[in-house]
């Protein structure tokens, strides 16, 4: 009589291990999800606590800025801040300097990227790894080593002061055709082969086949480039010399007092005139972004 009950116990032994490890598994998998969400929002806090904090001080007294502990909610709307940030220097002009610049920097260096990338990726010509190598070693250069240089080149152009010399140094951008043949390689060559069967050129190709399959890339880099000169600070500062040539981050400098005393909540006002237009940039191309980058990581 005690063997049927010994071999039933162990009977159902397999059976309880294998329901604990049925139970367990969906414990671990919402564990998993409550960390991963718990990441996000540590993440999320991280980035959206400093923006709030500009925006909410850019309408407080500069008094109610540095007082302990710290109020997250202006309990005064000084709304006058933004007037003293626009008539403090010359922003409206700076507006359109940052715009020209960032615009015409932009497609510009996008135009010189995407030739160049295509022609170290579908143009057969000597020594092409080489060269490309002799870039990449450029990449690894500080930007601030060959500031003077650049400077003395643009000076004998009879560039400073100008647009052209804001402008045009900036088209050379190893990164933007770094990223940009990175992608293109990955693109399949039996279309750049057919095209070149049916009789189209390279510029043909590159226009009609290879641009529409690198749209969200291009959009991509696009969109970095143009937060980099929109933020541009230090070439801006060194290649201008009056303040009708100036852009919107060195007209953040001249809100800074040399006596010491700074008023931080135009200066907070003055940033979000900065700030604000690249938010929204990001809002409305968040997809094209996102796609770029994921289209980047699946492929090759």
């Amino acid at each position: 009589m005690t063997a049927p009950v010994t071999l039933s116990r162990t009977a159902r032994s397999p059976i309880t291990r294998r329901d604990d490890s049925r139970h367990s598994g969906p414990r671990q998998s919402i564990v998993v999800k409550f960390l991963l969400y718990l990441g996000l929002v540590v993440v999320g806090l991280a980035a959206i606590i400093p923006i709030y904090w500009l925006l909410s001080s850019s309408v407080k007294p500069s008094g109610e800025i540095f007082v302990f502990p710290p109020r997250w909610f202006p309990t005064n709307f000084h709304w006058m801040n933004f007037v003293e940030a626009w008539h403090s220097a010359p922003f409206g002009q700076m507006y359109i300097n940052s715009v020209v610049i960032t615009v015409l920097g932009t497609v510009g260096e996008i135009c010189v990227a995407v030739l160049s990338s295509y022609a170290f990726v579908f143009l057969p010509f000597p020594r092409k790894n080489l060269i490309f190598g002799i870039f990449l070693g450029a990449m690894m250069v500080p930007g601030t080593v060959v500031l003077l240089p650049n400077y003395m080149t643009v000076a004998q152009l009879g560039w400073v002061n100008t647009y052209a010399g804001l402008i045009v140094p900036g088209w050379g951008s190893v990164f933007a055709m770094f990223l940009l043949r990175q992608h293109m390689m990955t693109l399949p060559t039996e279309i750049t082969e057919a095209s070149r069967v049916d009789g189209a050129g390279h510029l043909r190709t590159l226009w009609s086949i290879v641009l529409p399959l690198s749209k969200p890339m291009v959009v991509t880099v696009m969109i970095v480039t143009m937060v980099s000169k929109w933020n541009d600070f230090i070439w801006p500062l060194i290649v201008t010399n009056t303040d009708s040539m100036r852009v919107l981050p060195v007209g953040l400098l001249m809100l800074k007092s040399d006596e010491g005393y700074t008023d931080w909540g135009a200066v907070m006002a003055a940033t979000c005139f900065v700030v604000i237009p690249v938010l929204v940039v990001f809002f409305f191309a968040q997809r094209q972004i996102v796609a770029g980058l994921t289209q980047g990581a699946t492929k090759g």
